[in-house]
């Protein structure tokens, strides 16, 4: 018998000493089986207590394209969130944003520039409308391109019956385009605010004195106005292109211009002629002109101020199509990106505000990703049993999703109260339906943006107007007085101060 206590223990024990009640075993060694707890095991990649999963290359960058659409997602959700109730977090904020209900004698002159292209079925109306104006000291320049004898006719129909106001000015330019109109428009403007807007606008007989007195009581260089989608009804997509319009000029761009840094809209806007001098007008070669001239005004300092009041907002309609509808906003995306690649936003002088402008015209790149990577988490989800921790990141932007989508229902309600438009309950199912797709068209024109802009394709691609908003409008506002309202449900609901 061997007598080596590594061989056997219990043959050595002194004697008279109780062996032991079980014989000791080595501990259990990687990969067998441990009670409660399962298999150890070694697999994945250790970096000092790291341990990643083992995940085969496929679903690497599955599970990574899912984690980075659900944290995209959420960051436009959240960030899309803040800014679209910042009119309705305080009683200050919701005040502020408004024209004055008492406002100031007129002080200044006003040059307003209509560019037309393809619009004889709206612009002489539109032109009509503005010669209204109840301001003292006003003048209107209509810009036709000499190669669309049906604008140009109704155009110089409208200056023939108001001779006084009205004045045509045909653009030769080839190609054309809405900055080179204006820019045209601009050589001769005569008034000291030069006011844009399009040929289907519809405004409001007392937006100038309004204006007017904005500029005094804020000493602005700029005034931009609310601008309005009315025609809710017309399809799936008006229905949420018309609230995108609602919470943009109602709360959106005034944090933009808290901010110092605002992307100014396409009409509405009224600029000190000065200004516009020293920026040379809008950059011709930009598919966003009013976005790009924002910008380098910001960059400036010079003073921006936004109003808006329901009553005397400019009325417009959303495209007539789904094509064009995807024009238009590719043409925007494009254009951001534009301003992007020009770099005046890196004038602005603080951190903060740089950050804020890339991340803002960005957004399409950021949109563009979403929209490539969709598809592959989609495939995912349907396809591949996701790990716990992955499907859980996948859920965190359905949270500011449906506070955003609680948002939209008590800014729809509201809506059809201030504009006298009844909202049927079919209307906020399709709000609900709407949603994802909606996003995915969101998407698709981001993706597409990139792909002309890499594309190198500059063409401007114009937006069909038919005058659909006008059928929209249930009843004229009161051409005398303006009550400044004050819409209380999304402040109730956010819990905004009194």
């Amino acid at each position: 018998m061997s007598t080596d206590p590594t061989q056997n223990p219990i043959s050595v024990l002194a004697a008279g000493e109780p062996g032991p009640l079980l014989t000791p075993q080595a501990p259990a060694s990687p990969g067998t089986l441990l009670p409660n707890r399962g298999e150890s095991t070694t697999s994945g990649v250790d970096f000092s207590g790291l341990r990643l999963p083992d995940w085969t290359p496929f679903e690497w960058v599955g599970y990574s394209a899912l984690i980075v659409v659900s944290l995209l997602l959420t960051l436009v959700a959240v960030s899309t969130l803040w800014w679209m109730l910042h009119a309705w977090r305080s009683r200050d904020n919701l005040e502020g944003s408004q024209f004055s209900s008492n406002p100031l004698p007129a002080g200044h002159s006003f040059t307003l520039l209509v560019p037309g292209r393809h619009e004889e079925e709206v612009m002489g109306q539109t032109l009509d409308r503005l010669a209204l104006q109840d301001h003292p000291d006003f003048e209107i320049i209509a810009i036709v391109g000499h190669d669309d004898p049906g604008t140009e006719r109704v155009a110089r129909e409208a200056a023939a019956r108001n001779p006084d106001i009205i004045r045509v000015i045909v653009d030769s330019s080839v190609p054309k385009n809405k900055p080179k109109a204006l820019n045209l428009a601009l050589q001769s403007a005569r008034g000291e605010i030069v006011g844009v807007f399009d040929a289907e606008d519809e405004v409001h007989p007392r937006l100038l004195s309004l204006v007017d007195s904005r500029f005094t009581e804020t000493d602005a260089d700029v005034v931009q106005g609310g601008v309005q989608l009315m025609n809710f009804q017309t399809s799936w997509w008006s229905l949420r292109n018309v609230l995108e319009y609602y919470f943009w000029f109602r709360s959106r761009l005034h944090f933009h211009a808290k901010s110092k840094f605002i992307p100014l809209g396409g009409n509405t806007v009224f600029v000190r002629k000065a200004w516009l001098d020293w920026s040379e007008g809008w950059d011709a070669a930009c598919l966003a002109e009013d976005c790009e001239l924002g910008v380098r005004l910001s960059s400036a300092g010079a003073n921006v101020v936004v109003a808006y009041s329901p009553e005397v907002v400019t009325r417009e309609e959303t495209p007539g199509t789904f094509m064009s509808l995807l024009k238009q906003r590719t043409r925007w995306n494009q254009g951001f990106m534009q301003v992007y690649g020009k770099g005046e936003w890196k004038k602005l002088p603080t951190m903060r505000q740089r950050f804020f402008a890339r991340y803002l015209l960005t957004m399409p790149f950021i949109q563009a990703a979403t929209g490539l990577l969709i598809p592959i988490s989609v495939l995912l989800i349907f396809t591949i049993k996701v790990p716990t921790a992955v499907a859980l990141i996948s859920f965190i932007p359905v949270a500011p999703t449906l506070v955003l989508l609680a948002v939209e229902f008590t800014g729809l309600a509201e809506f059809g109260r201030t504009y006298g438009q009844k909202v049927r309950v079919r209307d906020y199912v399709r709000l609900v339906l709407g949603l994802i797709p909606y996003q995915i068209f969101l998407a698709l024109a981001a993706v597409r943006a990139v792909y002309r802009q890499l594309r190198n394709l500059n063409a401007w691609e114009k937006t069909e107007h038919t005058g659909a908003h006008r059928d929209a409008v249930a009843e004229p506002v009161s051409t005398s007085t303006v009550t400044v309202g004050q819409p209380e449900s999304v402040l109730a609901m956010t819990g905004g101060k009194r």
